[in-house]
């Protein structure tokens, strides 16, 4: 086994092939199963709305979303740079960059007043940077992990089967305490 083919099952990208701006479409399927287990009061914003993948299947759900990107991708707000805002909301749901996933965690949960979920790797869990600064605040509620690896396919209302293996991470702003983890 090469090199290279060993960090690819290990979910080790090569930067080349990387999608532009870390653009991954969230699965219907995934954003359906978060919405089994959780309900949100309130508007939510998607401040990394992409195609509208998460935010479609809200306004469908009988949600209020307002929907940003920094990146025009042809739907919602563009040119909007989230990080660069203190807007409040009430709940963010998202699937952020993963190259800049904890300062996006964190910094929606200094917009946020009520819930804040995250779309993303199951490693997510691991680092110090985000034992130290974010989930320190121990406003992270629970963790849903998925039991099959997700795919990021084209076709992305069903799960196919990926690589690495993802989980939403729900954070309660009025929650303080030890985080539980469900699996789908």
């Amino acid at each position: 086994m090469t090199l290279k083919t060993l960090h690819q099952l290990i979910g080790h990208g090569d930067k080349d092939k990387r999608v532009e701006n870390d653009f991954y479409a969230t699965p219907t399927f995934a954003t359906e199963e978060l919405l089994k287990r959780e309900t949100f009061d309130g508007k939510i914003w998607e401040p990394a709305c992409g195609d509208g993948a998460i935010s479609k299947l809200l306004i469908n759900k009988g949600y209020e979303v307002y929907s940003t990107d920094l990146i025009d991708r042809g739907y919602g707000d563009d040119h909007f740079d989230f990080m660069k805002t203190l807007e409040p909301c009430e709940n963010i749901i998202t699937n952020p960059p993963f190259n800049i996933g904890t300062k996006f965690t964190i910094h929606a949960l200094n917009c946020a007043t009520k819930k804040v979920a995250i779309f993303n790797k199951l490693s997510f869990l691991e680092g110090k940077e985000r034992r130290d600064n974010l989930f320190c605040r121990r406003n992270l509620h629970t963790v849903y992990v998925f039991s099959e690896r997700v795919s990021f396919s084209p076709d992305n209302s069903q799960n196919k089967g990926g690589m690495l293996a993802f989980a939403w991470y729900v954070f309660d702003k009025t929650y303080y305490g030890n985080p539980t983890i469900e699996w789908i």
